[in-house]
């Protein structure tokens, strides 16, 4: 008999508004991998991290080195994830200073070997590649385990019919990338893949 099994998926959203796009298309990103998680036989539970009601903690675990308060419960769940969906605008093509400073406050070690879905919206189609050379770097360092595709969403994006289009279409891949991930990971914990290899000294015969 099959055992249906529940991951946790943690929603970070650098949206400033209220409603914001970023939380749109976070939510999207959200509906569409626990969508597909239920395709493979696994249920989801979703918690939404919005970075605007967590502002003041990050510039104060950035000034004392210590997150506290509701940031160091939102931290605790991404740590503890099977899965991260991260959602920034795109300001001066690159990251928001919020979302960049959230990643800031982690341990460098929280995020190794997580399955992370990476999303952005911003004002005009041309600002796209940003998540592939700002944002896609910055979860690389952290040794992420980075889904393929990643989703911008554009203004003019929004507009017309939700369930057709490039967006919903690109929107259903990276769910359907991220559940696969989310699906095939280790229940004991992360999988590094620098978990095998020589330390420094090892090589040097120490």
């Amino acid at each position: 008999m099959s055992t249906t099994r529940t991951r946790s998926l943690v929603v970070v959203t650098a949206g400033l508004s209220q409603p914001s796009s970023t939380r749109l298309l976070a939510d999207r990103l959200a509906h569409a991998t626990v969508t597909e998680l239920a395709g493979l036989g696994e249920t989801a539970e979703v918690t939404t991290v919005e970075l605007r009601d967590v502002a003041h903690d990050v510039v104060n675990a950035m000034l004392t080195g210590f997150p506290s308060g509701d940031l160091a419960r939102a931290i605790e769940r991404l740590t503890a994830a099977d899965g991260l969906i991260a959602v920034t605008p795109l300001f001066t093509t690159t990251y928001s200073g919020l979302f960049k400073s959230f990643v800031d406050v982690l341990d460098k070690d929280s995020l190794t070997g997580m399955p992370v879905l990476l999303g952005a919206t911003g004002g005009t189609p041309r600002h796209s590649l940003a998540l592939e050379y700002s944002v896609r770097p910055l979860f690389t360092y952290l040794r992420a385990d980075v889904a393929t595709t990643s989703v911008f969403a554009a203004t003019d994006d929004w507009a017309g019919s939700t369930d057709e289009g490039p967006l919903p279409a690109r929107i259903r891949r990276a769910g359907r990338e991220l559940a696969g991930m989310v699906a095939t990971r280790r229940d004991d914990g992360p999988d590094d893949p620098f978990a095998d290899a020589p330390s420094f000294a090892d090589l040097l015969g120490g």
